[in-house]
């Protein structure tokens, strides 16, 4: 059986947003894990993306993996999209290109280097492609969108926009209140079964076709979907795909923590000896 991988950026013009990203001058070290290095996407660069999403900053598994939005909150989108009928149709970028260390200040937030290299990326994926609809998981990505939306290469871009609640914000809001979480991810997923039924039309050439299966109150078996290994640079072991917190910031102090990620690998991957 084959690998199938992600073949990067050899192409223009991700090869030259790859080779010219913006550095510590444009994101300060105060807001932005910069020392861990720019991550820029994950799915499709070849034009056959027809769903763009925008989430928010890379957190410690994309640093590892060089790609957005894996672990658990990809998984919740990978599980979103295939309610679409969309397996392999999609491309997805981040509002920031660093992880964010702590909060971003309003004022970093406008910084107009910032906003003109992140232009570049969804120029590149929206004008004169097939993307149909555009998601925004959380408000950060949101405030991304409607920046880009006022610019003048935007106008000639008619796609679907919906803004949804970010995968894990149940998780981050409820801080391990099992009430408040239970609570928050109803009202998450009600808001995603909406954005489900104004994307479904707007999707005019899915991967697949299918009847569309909103959410329940909670979680249920088939909503969250195992990212494919053609989005991954090639050789990245299964259980770093298909698991979640085998990576972790860990040390006595919060720059220790900024320092240090450890790797576990997953129970039962080892044999025992």
């Amino acid at each position: 059986m084959g690998h199938p991988f992600d073949l990067g950026y050899a192409q223009e013009p991700f090869k030259s947003l790859c080779e010219n990203y913006p550095d510590a001058t444009v994101y300060p070290p105060n807001d932005f894990r910069v020392e861990w290095g720019p991550i820029f996407h994950r799915g499709r660069l070849d034009g056959s993306a027809r769903v763009l999403l925008i989430g928010q900053d890379p957190a410690q598994n994309e640093t590892i993996v060089r790609r957005i939005l894996v672990g658990e909150a990809g998984q919740r989108i990978q599980g979103f999209l295939a309610k679409l009928g969309i397996d392999r149709s999609y491309v997805m970028v981040n509002t920031f290109l660093y992880s964010v260390y702590g909060s971003v200040s309003a004022k970093n937030k406008k910084t107009p280097a910032l906003i003109e290299y992140r232009h570049r990326w969804l120029k590149a994926l929206l004008v004169g492609q097939k993307i149909e609809a555009v998601v925004a998981l959380g408000t950060l990505a949101d405030g991304a969108w409607q920046a880009w939306a006022a610019t003048p290469d935007a106008q000639a871009v008619p796609v679907a926009y919906v803004p949804i609640t970010h995968p894990t914000q149940p998780e981050s809001s409820s801080k391990g209140d099992k009430d408040k979480l239970r609570a928050a991810t109803k009202t998450m997923l009600k808001k995603w079964s909406d954005a489900l039924q104004t994307l479904h039309s707007a999707i005019e050439h899915p991967d697949r076709s299918n009847p569309l299966k909103l959410y329940g109150d909670s979680w249920q078996p088939g909503d969250k979907v195992t990212i494919p290994e053609i989005d991954f640079p090639p050789g990245l072991p299964s259980w770093m795909r298909e698991q979640d917190n085998w990576a972790r910031r860990v040390g006595a102090n919060v720059n220790a923590k900024r320092r240090n990620i450890t790797l576990t690998v997953s129970k039962g991957i080892v044999p025992e000896i």
